[in-house]
């Protein structure tokens, strides 16, 4: 066990969050795919860093995890929890016990037992998912309110200085949320982390979600399901179309989208639903947290993106939804993704953000800089629609102005979500 100082710490934009709620709550519980920066945020806060993946630190907790966890000074981080399941039973009795505030803070890179209907932990751990970094968490522009509060509130855009073209864009994307490929590395150091980050996430990571009772994964067949996922990143394709490139059934894929799902590497962002509009169809669209994952399963560099239409807009969206996420949980708006897509494709938009009280954000992503008001139709009919409940809408684009194209609709360009 230690105590960890960070003197170089990148804020994120949960920090505040997380201050506010341990004045009152008695545990947090960090859900996030591995080596996202959840132990460093952690520890910060922490007396004692318990670091259950050690057999050393875990042996007394898979022993008597009450006593062990009796004598720690509080704050107490149990990093990698899931390792030790049998810790979320202690921690559940000492809340009940003592439910005072900043007791325990969890950190998990697996989602094994959190979906599980017998899980010891409802009501006394709130949970906080983290994502790889934004780039406002990268260029240290974390004050204020999140994109989505400030666009609720009726707050201008503003565009970083020197934005980028749109090789730059994909050259940030490429560079990756991950904390040490992003920060301290670059080059091929930085394209070795990450396919290795991939190799690692294939076969070894996997393990942790596999039991007695699951079906074991086919490591090739596993890699060439990741590669057609990251070929699909950002898209509505059926999950036919990704498992029949993988050359594998329905039921084989179904289990490896689970177990990337499972490792918070993959995520499903909903169809929009609405009593209003009924002819609205109800596929997800699936996606990688992080674009640079695609690049380096796929053994695709900056040169290769922009030569591939296709994979570039992918990895632009990809990328622009990895800028949103974080702002999700710290957001006072409370807002949920989602993308809309009317059943016979006449409507189309690739992110909505449903605010509380239902209000709206609509956004579309163009990998051009030339924007004109063609290109917000969608937007301005979802507008028409819905009235005053729809907020802003934002055309997304890779050029370097921001103006007005409707009312209540901007070109801006992407980077203003940082700005």
């Amino acid at each position: 066990m230690d105590k960890i100082a960070h003197p170089s710490y990148r804020p994120r934009l949960v920090d505040r969050t997380l201050d506010e709620l341990l004045t009152q709550l008695p545990g947090l519980m960090f859900i996030g795919a591995r080596t996202i920066g959840k132990t460093t945020t952690c520890a910060r806060r922490a007396a004692t860093v318990i670091r259950l993946e050690r057999k050393v630190e875990a042996s007394a907790f898979e022993g008597d995890p009450d006593a062990a966890l009796r004598t720690l000074p509080e704050p107490v981080l149990l990093d990698e929890w899931q390792t030790v399941p049998g810790v979320l039973g202690a921690v559940r009795r000492a809340v009940d016990d003592e439910p005072r505030p900043a007791r325990f803070l969890l950190t998990g890179s697996a989602r094994a037992t959190l979906d599980r209907d017998t899980w010891p932990a409802t009501g006394r751990l709130v949970r906080v998912p983290m994502y790889p970094m934004s780039m406002r968490e990268l260029t240290r522009k974390v004050d204020g309110p999140t994109f989505f509060d400030r666009l609720a509130a009726g707050e201008e855009l503003r565009v970083a200085s020197d934005p980028p073209d749109l090789r730059g864009y994909v050259e940030l994307a490429l560079r990756s949320g991950f904390p040490e490929p992003a920060l301290a590395l670059s080059g091929e150091p930085r394209r070795a982390w990450l396919e290795s980050f991939v190799e690692n996430l294939l076969t070894h990571d996997v393990e942790q979600l596999e039991t007695s009772n699951t079906r074991r994964r086919d490591p090739r067949l596993l890699r060439r399901y990741f590669e057609a996922y990251a070929l699909n990143s950002a898209g509505i394709a059926d999950h036919r179309t990704i498992y029949e490139a993988a050359g594998i059934n329905k039921v084989t894929a179904s289990a490896y989208e689970g177990l990337l799902e499972g490792l918070l590497v993959a995520e499903q962002i909903p169809a929009w639903a609405s009593n209003r509009l009924k002819r609205l169809a109800r596929k997800p669209k699936r996606y990688l947290v992080d674009p640079a994952l695609a690049a380096a399963a796929l053994r695709i560099d900056e040169a290769g993106v922009m030569r591939d239409g296709a994979m570039l807009g992918r990895i632009i969206d990809t990328f622009v939804v990895a800028q949103l996420r974080p702002e999700l949980f710290p957001s006072k708006t409370r807002p949920r993704l989602h993308h809309l897509r009317t059943a016979e494709g006449r409507h189309e938009i690739d992110i909505l953000a449903e605010l509380a009280g239902q209000r709206l954000i609509a956004i579309e992503v163009k990998t051009g800089g030339a924007v004109t008001r063609a290109d917000a139709r969608h937007l301005a009919w979802l507008r028409d629609e819905v009235g005053d409940r729809f907020l802003a809408g934002l055309v997304l684009h890779t050029g370097p102005r921001l103006f007005e194209l409707d009312d209540r609709i901007v070109a801006a360009p992407i980077c203003a979500l940082w700005g």
